[in-house]
């Protein structure tokens, strides 16, 4: 089927006003109004992305009861332990939290759950099982525990307190802790609700260095420059696909100027195995190189490997774990592979299963910790909701993934008479359900998303951000788009068009990625383009001509040396 190539075309007007005002291109101003920034006041906020422009921590709900309970719980030395999540965000929560308590002299130490054997968040088991018998005092969470109402009783009755701190979607009644820090809270106003569960316990942080601060808790050393935490708080950020906007893009860039700067022993050691340049790291090596790595810990064996990678003082230490990342990381492409080409199968047997608007699998054979990944994939690839579940001993668990179209959340909440335990976001969640409702929860689910659903939400439109030629790149213009960066969720990276391309040369390189020299007839004749195009299949790999060409547009680094490139993300025609 043929894509819809959906071209932005922002007023003229405004485009001409804003490229006067910031003496850029109109091709960048195009862009940010794209981006809905109008103004050269926004433009000014966007670029600069100043710690100065955050939100106040305090309109975070339940932020000053957690405050002064730290402060005690500092004052008379009591056992603090941190509980995280088993993914990317609830590592680095963890590994933030865990860092300033260390500074501060805290007898601190943290826990997160094995993803398979005791599933997700805090449970009343902990409490009873590791809490009570360490003798912990005050428990904070870590990306987790909205929904743990039996562990907080738990905690409540044999005497321990917890301060839960979280993003994911919230009910209206609440666990019964010290206090629940979630800018999803309905009661919480404070427009914080895009954060991730490592930007909340980073807020935590602000707050908290701050009421220290007027307790004269710093007098005998300085104090800690949270800043240096934002490497980790910008790998929370963009591994949990939250908006890349306000807080969370402040805090990214100045994580990803601190990795290229002065990464942590544990980052450059993964940069390494991961074959990345400090210098040039960007918010996709985040995303794609670094964030898989991570999460491979908790999928393949436990997410502490990570933790520990993370808090690792030199590379002799870090770089025998991000070896074992990496190797946790091939096994889980191993595994993954087999569960798409299974799914793929049936799914070419039974043709019919791709009308229906959402799809549901489970398998007793299928490894739990990759599920999520496998999810995603087919949601890249079908463009609906997908839910996958192993099946083990009268229960399935598994992972769930949306389309920006389809709140799971929601849509779960719509099944939960089916389920046992769910929770998660809008785009991504888990759930758990016994085997004898899985018919049941697959009609639901089907009928549920069906009735939220179109034709044309199923349809694989792509927006660009502007048509162009040839002949109007050039490096000022590459220096402002980088200038936008960091690129993620709630702020791509610009998208371009360019009409009736030829092939001047090309060769594969690699497995199966096509370097090409283009041209542009309606260009000037003297213009040519290097470019690549990733993971290109016969006859794609041949193609002379192109009527239309969407790409990205890049630096391309090597050897000291930088040059235009393009990218090439969609073609017309596609063979593929």
């Amino acid at each position: 089927m043929k894509k819809c190539w959906n071209i932005q075309r922002p007023d003229p007007q405004t485009i001409h006003r804003l490229s006067r005002d910031l003496r850029c291109n109109p091709i960048t101003a195009a862009i940010l109004i794209n981006r809905r920034i109008l103004s050269a006041a926004d433009a000014s906020n966007f670029f600069s992305a100043s710690f100065s422009n955050i939100r106040s921590p305090f309109e975070l709900k339940g932020m000053d009861a957690a405050v002064e309970r730290i402060f005690t719980a500092l004052k008379n030395n009591e056992k603090i332990l941190i509980f995280g999540d088993y993914d990317v965000d609830g590592i680095t929560s963890t590994s933030i939290l865990m860092d300033f308590f260390k500074y501060a002299g805290a007898d601190v130490s943290y826990y997160i759950p094995h993803r398979i054997r005791e599933g997700y968040s805090i449970q009343a088991r902990h409490i009873s099982n590791y809490a009570l018998s360490n003798k912990v005092g005050l428990i904070l969470t870590a990306d987790c525990g909205s929904g743990s109402f039996e562990a907080a009783a738990a905690a409540r009755q044999l005497g321990i307190d917890i301060i839960i701190t979280d993003h994911h979607h919230v009910s209206d009644k609440l666990p019964l802790a010290v206090a629940v820090i979630n800018p999803k809270r309905h009661d919480c106003n404070g427009g914080l609700e895009h954060l991730a569960g490592v930007g909340v316990a980073f807020y935590l942080l602000i707050c908290l260095r701050k009421f220290l601060r007027e307790k004269h808790f710093w007098r005998h050393k300085p104090e800690p420059n949270l800043k240096n935490l934002c490497d980790l708080v910008a790998l929370g950020t963009i591994s949990d696909i939250v908006p890349l906007i306000d807080e969370n893009r402040i805090f990214t860039k100045a994580g990803i100027g601190l990795i290229r700067s002065k990464a942590r022993p544990g980052i450059t050691a993964l940069l390494e195995v991961a074959g990345v340049s400090k210098k040039f790291a960007d918010s996709d090596d985040l995303a794609f190189r670094l964030a898989p790595r991570l999460n491979a810990a908790g999928r393949m064996d436990h997410a502490s490997v990570a933790v520990n990678l993370l808090a690792a003082g030199n590379m002799n230490t870090a770089r025998p774990l991000a070896q074992s990342l990496d190797a946790f990381n091939q096994k889980r492409q191993e595994l993954e592979k087999k569960i798409i080409d299974h799914i793929m199968a049936d799914l070419e047997k039974n043709q019919a299963l791709l009308q229906k608007k959402a799809l549901v699998f489970w398998n007793p054979h299928w490894h739990e910790g990759v599920l999520g990944i496998v999810a995603s994939r087919l949601v890249d690839r079908y463009r609906r909701p997908v839910a996958l579940m192993r099946v083990r001993e009268k229960m399935a668990r598994g992972s769930a993934r949306s389309i920006p179209e389809i709140d799971l959340y929601k849509s779960l909440r719509a099944c939960e008479n089916m389920l046992e335990k769910y929770g998660g976001h809008a785009m991504a969640a888990g759930l758990s359900l016994k085997t004898e409702n899985l018919i049941s929860f697959q009609r639901q689910f089907e009928k549920v998303v069906g009735h939220d659903i179109s034709a044309d939400d199923l349809s694989r439109d792509i927006d660009i951000d502007a048509e162009i030629q040839f002949d109007e790149i050039s490096g000022s213009l590459i220096d402002e788009l980088e200038a936008l960066a960091p690129f993620g969720n709630g702020n791509p990276e610009p998208l371009f068009m360019a009409r009736n391309v030829i092939v001047a040369s090309s060769k594969i390189v690699g497995k199966n990625h096509r370097r090409m020299v283009l041209k542009q007839p309606s260009s000037s004749p003297d213009i040519f383009v290097n470019a690549i195009h990733f993971n290109v299949t016969a006859p794609l790999s041949q193609q002379e001509s192109f009527e239309q060409l969407a790409f990205r547009l890049r630096w391309n680094h090597w050897n000291g040396q930088k040059r235009a490139q393009i990218i090439v993300e969609h073609v017309q025609p596609d063979f593929s």
